[in-house]
């Protein structure tokens, strides 16, 4: 839709958390140790993966790659908001701001989509064990990993094909602490309905499908565990726990975020920063505190590395 230079809005302020001294100090500590918490904490996991021979398998090659994605996610807006809390005016630009929107969703779309592999993977390792070998090979791996980022970035291209171009000419206040899609939109100067029916349509299907995919995917598994009695059994259903703990925490905002994506209650501005903020979290606390390998791994690395000092 065409629109002159001198209509255009050139920047957009972002209004934050709150717009309480206090409370942005207190935000700012916390949100600084969940960042921290959450780059180390993947990078942990990367680490561990790549110099464990042990952990050189279909599923830690999936999650190492889910922690990559969560690392991108955790500095795709959270730097940008630490900094923030610090300045009185705080905006971005038109540009700066369909980037956020782009990454956000091509981050998003991916991390769905690995998850529905992960899934995948469980359900052969439980169902099909004697053919696991053979179909989950690295070749299949590299081909999930592709696809998961492919999906991610045509998904988000599909939204920022419409959005670059809408008429921003007037309104600028975004009330998040980044460009939030549907935040954005609505800052046009045309009725906006039919582009929030795209944008519902295009983000419900794709969290609503992987969603789906994964509740059958577990319950098929879950009920294939039932039926044994052993410690395999144990183990399998430990590691289940773990990736079903991550699939409900990521999607639960996710989905409530898209049922209700253009009514937006004072409680929503939280819940988008959990989403945004805290979920790349959950990869590190959920796999290190719940995984035997991954807590035997760490350990050796450890002890590794204080056997190297002392030497």
């Amino acid at each position: 839709m065409a629109h002159t230079n001198e209509s255009m809005v050139s920047e957009f302020v972002l209004l934050g958390p709150s717009n309480s001294w206090d409370l942005q100090l207190f935000f700012f500590a916390i949100f600084s140790i969940v960042y921290v918490a959450s780059v180390l904490g993947n990078i942990m996991i990367i680490v561990i993966v790549s110099s464990d021979a042990h952990l050189n398998s279909p599923m830690y090659f999936l999650l190492s790659n889910l922690s990559f994605i969560d690392i991108c996610q955790s500095n795709f807006a959270t730097p940008k908001m630490l900094v923030d809390f610090f300045v009185e005016h705080k905006t971005i630009s038109f540009e700066g701001c369909m980037a956020q929107i782009f990454l956000l969703h091509s981050f998003v779309g991916s991390e769905m989509m690995l998850l529905v592999a992960m899934a995948y993977d469980r359900f052969i390792a439980i169902c099909k064990p004697l053919h696991y070998s053979t179909i989950m090979n690295r070749r299949l791996c590299i081909i999930f990993v592709f696809i998961s980022w492919a999906v991610g970035i045509l998904h988000s291209v599909s939204h920022l094909a419409f959005t670059v171009d809408l008429p921003f000419c007037g309104p600028n206040e975004v009330d998040s602490f980044f460009c939030d899609l549907p935040l954005v939109v609505e800052l046009a100067c045309m009725d906006t309905y039919e582009m929030e029916i795209m944008t519902l349509t295009n983000s419900g299907l794709i969290s609503l499908s992987c969603f789906l995919a994964l509740i059958i995917s577990y319950t098929v598994i879950l009920i294939t565990v039932h039926h044994r009695s052993s410690s395999g059994s144990s183990k399998a259903l430990s590691t289940l726990t773990a990736h079903i703990t991550v699939v409900i925490l990521f999607f639960g905002p996710c989905i409530y975020f898209y049922i209700w994506p253009f009514s937006r209650l004072s409680l929503d501005k939280f819940l988008s920063v959990f989403y945004t903020v805290c979920t790349p979290l959950l990869n590190p606390i959920t796999y290190s505190l719940r995984n035997e390998d991954v807590k035997s791994a760490m350990r050796k690395l450890r002890n590794r590395h204080m056997s190297f000092w002392k030497n």
